[in-house]
């Protein structure tokens, strides 16, 4: 157990003292006591804050490396096929190479460098990124959520606050206003982060594809006997190898491909700047936007089909590029085989070697990602329950889950044993890129008029310049849908059915225990009933419940007549952050009477908090506990030593009249030494309890629709709802509380 907690009063905390003192209430306010949602919860005791060490440079540039490995190596494999998928029927003109590369540099310009570098990258969450960091500060921002689990005391928390500007405008509370009472604005946003989600989970399928398919079938150039049956199996047993390692962990991964993105990025680079000496520095002027106007003049419907291949560029070198349309102006037919036929004849087999490498590199990246997002689904209520494991130590939000990877993998094989070539794969590809690129400008948009309140003017030239070229990049995909782009709006479909499915049910299982939560009082009745005993040990029942205690609690105590000496109800609770701090986890509210000992806990997380520590989260939440209740008693004997100091004064000036004044003092001197004694008992009762052990009560409810539900309503709930929780990991499974610990309460809820 942890050691006694000192804690120093404040000037302020002896100020309201003394006003108690003086026969007035105490000023709860002043000692930062509020309690919220009809006094459903409590501020954890004593001043936290967030650590504020510096970060050592050190650290910054292992984690700049080790980035190289896991988040840049999709950044530099698009050369091995944009230009094959850009003009899938040949080069009609050599200036259309000249209108391509312009294209892909106002491209690079704009979408990475403008929008996400210098726009996209300050709608950051404390560090973190993606579809729903943006969602995440906006549900921080406005009341949006779906799910009534807000609370006063989650503006505490010190991630919690947006740095806002002092200017306020009525368009910012306008839309605020607006988004707070539309259900079906609070249904769009959620339903675009699951897209968005999905996407980018898509993505994580059709990478390791395409670049894996792009650099294996360089073979062909150095091995006639080499079909594109052989191409496509040895592509297979790549991706599978890559799967398999995922168990180890990004950190490990990171820094083994780390070092081959390096010479990757130097050796397109430098082959790109001897295409463009060697074959045709003129392609240089492709910088004069005027070779994409002439590009468009010339081909009109095929140049804007053909956008779908450029926008593969995105995630790309500039110099690998040039080098190759200096390349093709020489040598246009060769188009289809761009990045190795442009290759010295003597680098080869090293360059063969290092693209397949870094194919597999820019895979690791987008699955790495994949892991991260689900992990943000999961703690949004927005994805079933899967085992999350946090591979390291040493930084955190690095996690691989096991039922992902394998579902990953399998679709991997299957979309390269079915499409076989990178043409219909880059399609589809294209798709899920622009897809996530739309939404996150859509939600961008909205954080800049209602957050940020930037100029209008500002926001307008934002969706012309910018939402513009992507929703003409979007059109171009979407043409191709019967040419694979079908693919990730499928997988699409499959995700956002899974998600809707579980989220729905989700919150319809969070209003059912709120309308039949458990009052306070009815725990006093239940815990005073002569037929309950009370047994030697410390019980904790979980919940998502914020507002109340579950109903499973009830239907435990009408089977079980017996309760541990100490009961504490906690609710796991996400917040639209990324992390919450381990000193703010915790709030504790206490059910009355004390001599009862059962506590209300609401223990917070972010989205890419871990929650499958169990050892430490229990160690935690008692001390935390015991710190609540020490802060009470510390509480309780300042104003008894105060009390006593004005007793001694009263007496001393006591005169004719002032007696009754005495003897009320005097009984709420009692009434205080009479605390303080229930207090130090309660932290003796704890000890005791957690010494003679902790069990884990975790509700383990069968949902049904209820009496008189129609068809659709069935189907959710009994068929796709109950599928899902049968075929996944358990809630015990997920908090990692061991068997011997752990007690399954059973309850049927008809929704």
């Amino acid at each position: 157990m942890s050691g006694d907690v000192v804690i120093e009063p404040t000037k302020e905390e002896e100020e309201a003292v003394s006003v108690q003192l003086q026969g007035k209430k105490l000023s709860w306010q002043k000692l930062g006591r509020n309690d919220s949602l009809d006094m459903e919860s409590r501020t954890v005791s004593g001043h936290y804050g967030r650590d504020s060490k510096a970060v050592k440079w050190s650290v910054i540039l292992q984690l700049a490396f080790q980035s190289i490995g896991v988040v840049y190596g999709d950044i530099g494999t698009s050369p091995l096929y944009v230009y094959a998928s850009t003009f899938t029927n040949g080069i009609n003109h050599i200036d259309d190479i000249l209108g391509v590369l312009s294209l892909i540099f106002y491209t690079l310009t704009l979408i990475p460098l403008v929008k996400y570098v210098l726009i996209v990258l300050r709608a950051n969450d404390n560090g973190d990124g993606g579809t729903f960091a943006l969602y995440s500060l906006i549900c921080r921002y406005a009341k949006v959520g779906l799910i009534p689990s807000e609370q006063a005391e989650d503006c505490d928390v010190s991630n919690f606050q947006l740095e806002l500007p002092s200017k306020r405008l009525k368009r910012a509370s306008r839309l605020k206003y607006k988004l707070e009472n539309s259900q079906f604005a609070k249904y769009f946003l959620l339903v675009a982060t699951m897209l968005g989600t999905s996407m980018v989970i898509g993505d994580g399928v059709l990478t390791p594809c395409i670049s894996v398919l792009s650099a294996v079938g360089g073979i062909k150039e150095a091995s006639a006997g080499m079909t594109q049956d052989k191409v496509v199996w040895v592509s297979v047993a790549i991706i599978v190898l890559l799967f398999m390692v995922q168990r180890f962990g990004t950190d490990k991964v990171g820094y083994s491909f780390a070092p081959i993105i390096c010479v990757w990025f130097s050796l397109i680079g430098g082959i790109g700047i001897y295409n463009f000496i060697k074959y045709d520095p003129s392609v240089i002027k492709a910088i004069n936007p005027k070779y994409i106007v002439d590009y468009f003049t010339r081909n009109k419907k095929d140049a804007w089909i053909s956008l779908g291949g450029v926008v593969l560029a995105i995630t790309a070198l500039i110099l690998a590029y040039m080098g190759q349309a200096s390349f093709l102006r020489k040598h246009s037919e060769l188009v289809s085989e761009t990045f190795y036929k442009s290759i010295p004849h003597s680098l080869y087999w090293p360059m063969f070697i290092v693209a397949v490498m870094a194919a597999i590199i820019a895979s690791q990246a987008m699955i790495s990602g994949t892991f991260s997002i689900v992990q943000q689904s999961i703690s949004l209520g927005c994805f079933p329950r899967v085992k999350v494991v946090h591979t390291s130590a040493k930084y955190e939000g690095q996690v691989y889950i096991p039922e992902i990877n394998y579902l990953l993998m399998i679709a991997c094989v299957c979309v390269t044993v079915g499409f076989r070539t990178t043409e219909k794969i880059g399609n589809a590809y294209g798709i899920a890129v622009v897809f996530v690129m739309t939404l996150t400008s859509t939600l961008l948009v909205l954080i800049m008029i209602m957050i940020w309140k930037s100029n209008i003017f500002l926001v307008i030239a934002y969706v012309l310049v910018i939402m513009s070229v992507e929703l003409g990049y979007l059109s171009s995909v979407l043409y191709k849908f019967d040419q694979g782009g079908y693919l990730p709006l499928a997988f699409a479909a499959v995700l956002m059915t899974i998600m809707y499915i579980w989220n729905n049910v989700y919150r319809r299982k969070y209003y059912f225990e709120l309308e039949h939560k458990i009052s306070p009082e009815r725990v006093k009745e239940i815990a005073a009933e002569t037929k309950f005993c009370r047994i030697p040990g410390l019980a904790m029942f979980y919940s998502e419940l914020v507002q109340g205690i579950p109903p499973i609690f009830k239907h435990y105590v009408e089977n079980v007549p017996a309760l541990h000496s100490v009961l504490v109800f906690v609710s796991i609770k996400s917040l639209p952050i990324g992390k919450v701090p381990a000193e703010e986890r915790f709030l504790f509210r206490r059910v009355e009477p004390r001599e009862l000992n059962v506590f209300r806990c609401v223990a917070r997380y972010g989205y890419t908090d871990a929650r499958n520590e169990e050892e430490p989260f229990e160690r935690m939440l008692i001390e935390k506990l015991e710190e609540f209740i020490k802060e009470d008693l510390w509480l309780c004997q300042t104003t008894i030593s105060n009390m006593e100091i004005a007793e001694g004064d009263q007496v001393d000036e006591l005169v004719d009249g002032e007696t009754d004044q005495l003897d009320e003092n005097s009984k709420l001197a009692q009434q205080e030494n009479q605390k303080k004694a229930e207090l130090e008992k309660q932290i003796e009762t704890l000890d005791r309890a957690w010494r003679a052990g902790v069990v884990h009560l975790i509700g383990e409810s069968e949902v049904v629709a209820g009496k008189g539900a129609n068809i659709g309503k069935r189907i959710l709930i009994d068929y796709g709802y109950n599928f899902l929780k049968r075929n996944l990991t358990q809630s015990g499974k997920v908090f990692d509380i061991p068997h011997k610990r752990m007690l399954k309460v059973g309850m049927t809820y008809e929704l």
